[in-house]
């Protein structure tokens, strides 16, 4: 019986983990409670808490985020539409200042030119500096419709041609692409700054698993 149960658990945790890293880009790792066993949830299609980590590397394409995820009351049952629904979902994101510095430049090719220095946070007042050599922008991170939002409060751009709101414009395209586009209804709730960077608490209550290539098409939860 202990056989079954590590190689029900080793399989299980497999499964997650590739579905988490095909969907987010990066290396990813699952684990579930030690009770019950996985082999009476696996029996029971009911799984009741499960962890999931990344790596820290990126989400999607923005640089130097972690995901930290807890699934709970996972219940699985196939239909045409679903394989099934999931409780609760609480998620923590964690965006480096170094993270935020290379999605800004790589990603964000209208505001990352003028990115050339670096990006500091400040946890007291609760926002973000992006450095340029003359230039300085300044961003309070909040969370607006469900999605994270770095909104401008200070803008020092000397020699740089594009106005305030262009570059607002740039910042609110990307970041609500990257936050509003996550899986399973995950929506932002709340944010924080931290001495290395910026943490989104995110959740969702009741979600439905997307059914795969055999129903609306998310290959990355196909095999589940």
């Amino acid at each position: 019986m202990i056989g079954v149960e590590l190689y029900a658990r080793n399989t299980a945790n497999s499964k997650i983990a590739a579905a988490t890293a095909c969907k987010v880009k990066d290396q990813a790792t699952a684990s579930f409670n030690l009770t019950p066993p996985v082999t009476w949830q696996y029996l029971t299609d009911h799984y009741t808490n499960i962890t999931i980590n990344t790596a820290g590397n990126q989400l999607q394409d923005a640089r130097g985020m972690k995901l930290n995820l807890s699934l709970t009351d996972v219940k699985l049952d196939s239909t045409p539409d679903s394989k099934g629904t999931i409780g609760a979902i609480d998620a923590t994101i964690t965006w480096t200042a170094d993270g935020i510095k290379q999605t800004v430049q790589n990603a964000i090719p209208t505001v990352g030119e003028f990115v050339t220095r670096s990006v500091i946070t400040h946890p007291t007042d609760k926002t973000v500096e992006l450095k340029g050599v003359l230039n300085q922008i300044v961003a309070k991170p909040t969370v607006e419709k469900g999605g994270l939002r770095l909104e401008i409060v200070s803008f020092n751009a000397v020699g740089f041609k594009l106005p305030k709101e262009s570059v607002q414009s740039s910042l609110d395209e990307y970041t609500t692409d990257l936050t509003t586009k996550l899986p399973l209804g995950i929506k932002a709730d709340r944010v924080g700054v931290t001495d290395n960077g910026v943490v989104v608490h995110l959740s969702s209550r009741n979600a439905t698993i997307p059914a795969g290539e055999t129903g609306p098409s998310d290959p990355c939860f196909a095999n589940l």
